[in-house]
């Protein structure tokens, strides 16, 4: 009678294991998907953000240039001109994040400094551990406590 019991008892330990197991992984494959909608939300956000600047700063780019070279016309001195060079490399920037391939290059860029240099990508003091978040923690406890006396 014993035996059947503990046989039964492994049998239902071990559906409910996989049962947990499934969970997790199900929780897992939540919390990633999350994260990839997050991400792609606040990348699509920049996107946007750099379009919208892009409207605004070509306008202010075409007004300067206009004016300084009408100016530079009327008062016979080239170096009116001037502002319009480093203007046009902002320019060029924004339009290239905007409209352009920057995103990609740098995604590229970033695939290659995870492959071939992953020591540039350690954290100081190396990753958190339990133990580092319970010590900072207790430590901040322990401060908030002496500060309220």
């Amino acid at each position: 009678m014993g035996f059947l019991l503990s046989k039964t008892m492994d049998a239902n330990l071990k559906k409910q294991q996989e049962f947990m197991l499934h969970n997790a992984r199900l929780q897992m494959e939540r919390q990633v998907t999350m994260q990839d909608q997050m991400r792609r939300r606040q990348m699509a956000m920049q996107v946007a953000w750099s379009r919208e600047f892009v409207k605004y700063f070509g306008t202010f780019f075409t007004i300067v240039a206009v004016g300084s070279t009408v100016s530079a016309f009327k008062k016979k001195k080239p170096s009116l001109m001037a502002p319009i060079v480093p203007l046009s490399f902002v320019l060029a920037y924004q339009m290239d994040s905007a409209y352009g391939t920057l995103i990609y290059r740098m995604r590229g860029e970033a695939e290659s400094v995870m492959a071939s240099e992953p020591d540039r990508l350690d954290l100081p003091h190396g990753s958190p551990t339990f133990d580092s978040i319970e010590k900072a923690r207790r430590a901040k406890s322990t401060l908030s406590s002496f500060l309220e006396k």
